[in-house]
């Protein structure tokens, strides 16, 4: 038999607990915003620009303090808010690349076996959409030479022929412009480092081995 004062503890409690839910569903909106502008935010993929590493309308997870703490890696799949120039819509803001090069790197194509070279290391891609619509299976659909400058980075699509990147703005002004054709540092939202939709497609979007063998810049 429960007594009064057992009964006047388990009121006590009840009405605690729906005293203190509406701060609890604050304070939990609040982590959950917190956590979305500063540390992972979700993103899905608009465009056919990095098939089929990532396809149209895949999801994935975005580290946005990373580069808090370091630049961008060689072979990083990246957020970055694009350059004006570079969108054809003005409503896109918000692009997904892979980094190629880094501040002072070389980066010329194509060499003899159709493959980017960054300082001279060709660089095995294995990841690229094969070029099925076009003439032999270049990296890249047109041969270019350049060096990245300092604080920005040369970022390229997977489906190389399919996609808003450095080079197709390097050849959209006439391959002379090459802050036009790169991207600022501090552009970068952060590094996409994991596929999570569709669940059947779910992986991690690590760096490539062929690039660790990738040498610094000599100039």
């Amino acid at each position: 038999m429960i007594d009064e004062q057992t009964k006047s503890k388990s009121s006590g409690s009840s009405g605690s607990f729906w005293r203190e839910l509406p701060i609890l569903l604050v304070v939990a909106l609040v982590v959950a915003f917190l956590v979305r502008a500063f540390v992972v935010q979700t993103f899905f993929i608009p465009s056919q620009s990095m098939e089929h590493t990532l396809n149209i309308d895949d999801r994935v997870l975005v580290n946005k303090l990373v580069y808090d703490f370091r630049d961008p890696h060689r072979g990083e799949v990246i957020v970055f808010v694009s350059p004006e120039s570079w969108r054809s819509d003005p409503n896109e803001k918000d692009f997904i690349k892979r980094v190629i090069g880094v501040p002072g790197d070389h980066i010329t194509c194509c060499d003899p076996q159709g493959r980017i070279q960054i300082n001279g290391h060709p660089l095995d891609e294995p990841y690229i959409l094969p070029n099925t619509d076009h003439t032999g299976q270049n990296a890249a659909p047109q041969d270019f030479d350049i060096v990245v400058p300092e604080g920005r980075l040369w970022v390229m699509g997977d489906n190389r022929y399919s996609s808003g990147d450095s080079l197709q703005n390097w050849r959209a002004h006439n391959n002379s412009d090459i802050n036009q054709a790169t991207i600022p540092i501090d552009s970068v939202v952060g590094r996409a480092f994991v596929l999570f939709w569709p669940f059947d497609r779910m992986r991690w979007l690590s760096v490539p081995d062929s690039y660790e063998s990738v040498p610094a810049p000599t100039g």
